[in-house]
């Protein structure tokens, strides 16, 4: 097993509303919209994400979004809207035997942009996984101070989705879909699984190369094993390429409510990989996720 990096090796580079951590993935905690992760790079340096394509100029990168509060929109970005904004500058924090820990207070404003819908205290931390991965661990708790619902549009085409979502480049080419039964797909629909992979050729590459990221639901989570939603090819999605998007839909059966002062936690761990992990390697990370849960 390759020895952890030390946290005090792991890179950060704070600027102007954003954190970047080991040259690997910035965050955008400034935006005015919503917070989210992008570039996500590889270790090889692999570019994974993409920001504001044409055809769904609200997807940004790597971000954690629900459709709809109380009925107000927070996942489109066509008034009215709501916006998530942090409050003040994310603390970056140095944990003993290697990750690095970004977290901040952030609000869910209703798109009157004075009332706050949810409370929000997130964590993004960067766990190295040795010379060919790391992972990013979401941690986030929601607390409403009045009763409400969080919901999703009802999948008929389209809908069910909300939750950790990944938009990819669409150069990022021939990908496939891998859930823990070790099933491949071109698309998900509301499949519930403990993990979902997203590998394919990344941009630039030769056909050789491969490259991928995983999104792990925490057994902790309401709702595990969460259904995932992706695509890796759709027509909605744009003709220059592949659509490369897929989300860990915990509402995608049903809304939820939430009493006043209910907390929600959601955890999840991402792995960014260079190669094609496969089923068995997915499988152990896994593993290693339930031994630390």
């Amino acid at each position: 097993m390759t020895p952890p990096t030390p946290a005090e090796e792991v890179t950060v580079e704070e600027g102007d509303g954003r954190v970047t951590v080991a040259g690997s993935w910035t965050y955008e905690w400034g935006a005015s919209r919503r917070p989210f992760l992008h570039p996500v790079t590889t270790p090889a340096g692999h570019l994974l994400s993409r920001d504001a394509p044409d055809d769904h100029p609200w997807h940004h990168g790597l971000w954690f979004c629900i459709k709809f509060v109380d009925g107000d929109n927070f996942w489109e970005e066509m008034a009215p809207y709501g916006v998530i904004r942090h409050q003040g500058p994310p603390t970056v924090e140095r944990i003993a035997g290697g990750p690095v820990a970004v977290r901040g207070e952030l609000h869910w404003i209703r798109p009157d942009r004075e009332t706050v819908a949810l409370v929000e205290q997130r964590s993004f931390t960067h766990v190295p996984l040795g010379p060919d991965a790391y992972a990013i661990d979401l941690d986030t708790v929601l607390t409403p101070s009045a009763p409400c619902r969080l919901d999703r549009t009802p999948f008929t085409t389209w809908g069910g989705y909300g939750g950790l979502t990944l938009r990819g480049p669409a150069d990022w080419t021939d990908t496939t879909l891998l859930l823990d039964d070790g099933s491949t797909h071109e698309r998900v629909h509301g499949t519930s699984s403990t993990w979902c992979d997203l590998t394919g050729t990344p941009p630039g590459a030769g056909p050789d190369v491969a490259a991928g990221i995983a999104l792990l639901d925490h057994p902790g989570n309401r709702r595990h094993p969460v259904p995932f939603y992706g695509s890796t090819r759709a027509e909605t999605y744009g003709d220059e390429g592949w659509s490369n998007f897929f989300n860990a839909a915990f509402l995608w059966h049903d809304g939820m409510d939430l009493a006043a002062g209910e907390e929600l936690r959601v955890r999840h761990r991402v792995i960014v990989h260079d190669g094609d992990w496969g089923r068995d390697r997915l499988a152990a990370a896994w593993a290693d996720l339930l031994e630390g849960a």
